[in-house]
């Protein structure tokens, strides 16, 4: 979170204060990554590099000082293949956040797993006598903590020895990755009849949801059009037979109508295989030519990232500073079942993640709290159920 007041002008470009950001953080993989803000109306928006702060009228009229918060705008099909271990860092905070936050819910023995990778890369090596019983419980690792998860995380953190932090959060990473809600950013819509859906956009394309189920998934290279009009929303996909079908959706006004359409643009073009690639579905997709977005993603797309020769990386002898997570008062209190056996924690037995699926009817609310945009992601872009086991 950063308050942009005496730094940049009005006249300052959206890229300058990200060039800021990005240098104070050491980051060379930038493009993932961007400032995020909410305006008056809860809307939030990703600052764009190509207008200056002027041009963000949603933002003027917010400050001055004006708020932003960093985080990932494009989540990698596959973080733990990103070249620098800052870069993975990053990634291991938001995602860490996003399971805290709700974002990104996980089965009771997967949230264990998480959390353990969490303690071993901020204490080390499990130490009876500097870790005492509840040391767990000073951390928070998903919505409403029970005792019986801390116990389990605290069982497995003694079989991670000598995993250094770098190590501890590329596994963790490698857990998330296969999480069905990993990367996925929500957005509210209707169907026929007012019927209410949500529409994912992910690095593999757009999944659709209805009544807290996966009705539906479109790949970002079969996507051939993504247009809007007033409130109305189209997503036109090209069919296994060559043909297209134009899938229609209302959104709740023209501002988000407006914000839908435009991550949609630049998810597509971030994470599309060109048209050149030499594969049968680009060829087939070249024929219709041009998809003509009045809207450009500016920066390099998630392909041109992995194979750009400019930059060497990692680089070496790169020094990551890491910042401790918030502690909370150790429980004293038993009021848990010391029952850990629970949880199970064979991985491969743990089946398929089952979603836990938005609430339309919350999503549609005014928010009245608080005016931060992470606050917004999780109560709004993915509203996810409070009561009850994320499972």
């Amino acid at each position: 979170k950063a308050s942009v007041n005496s730094f940049p002008q009005k006249s300052t470009k959206g890229s300058v204060v990200l060039g800021y950001v990005f240098r104070h953080l050491n980051l060379v993989e930038i493009d993932y990554f961007g400032l995020r803000y909410c305006d008056r109306s809860h809307q939030t928006y990703w600052l764009d590099p190509a207008k200056t702060l002027a041009e963000h009228k949603e933002l003027i009229n917010t400050g001055p000082p004006y708020t932003l918060y960093f985080g990932i705008k494009f989540y990698a099909e596959d973080p733990c293949k990103l070249k620098e271990e800052i870069t993975r860092y990053q990634f291991f905070l938001q995602v860490k956040q996003d399971v805290l936050q709700g974002r990104l819910p996980c089965p009771i023995n997967t949230a264990a797993q998480l959390g353990a990778y969490i303690i071993q890369s901020e204490l080390g090596d499990y130490d009876p006598y500097k870790h005492t019983t509840g040391y767990v419980s000073e951390y928070r690792f998903v919505p409403d903590q029970k005792e019986e998860l801390e116990d389990a995380i605290e069982r497995i953190h003694k079989t991670l020895m000598g995993q250094v932090p770098a190590e501890a959060e590329v596994n963790y990473l490698g857990v998330a990755k296969s999480l069905e809600m990993y990367g996925v950013d929500l957005h509210p819509v209707y169907g026929e009849n007012k019927s209410e859906y949500f529409l994912g956009l992910t690095p593999v394309g757009v999944v659709v949801y209805k009544n807290k189920k996966q009705v539906g998934k479109y790949f970002w290279p079969r996507i051939t059009k993504v247009h809007f009009k007033e409130t109305q929303f189209e997503l036109r996909v090209l069919g296994k037979d060559c043909k297209e079908t134009s899938f229609f959706f209302e959104a709740r006004n023209k501002i988000t109508c407006k914000h839908l359409w435009k991550c949609c643009v630049e998810h597509h073009m971030f994470f599309r295989v060109p048209e050149n690639e030499s594969n049968s579905l680009s060829r087939k997709f070249s024929k219709f030519g041009s998809i003509g977005y009045k809207h450009r993603y500016s920066g390099r797309t998630s392909l041109q990232m992995t194979r750009d020769p400019s930059v060497q990386l990692p680089r070496p002898d790169q020094c990551i500073e890491r910042s401790r997570s918030k502690t909370y008062p150790k429980r004293t209190q038993q009021t848990g079942s010391k029952n850990v056996s629970q949880i199970t924690i064979n991985e491969e037995n743990e089946g398929t993640t089952k979603i836990i699926a938005p609430s339309p009817v919350k999503s549609f609310k005014k928010m009245k709290n608080e005016n931060s945009p992470e606050t917004q992601r999780s109560k709004t872009s993915a509203p996810w159920e409070e009561n009850g086991p994320q499972r």
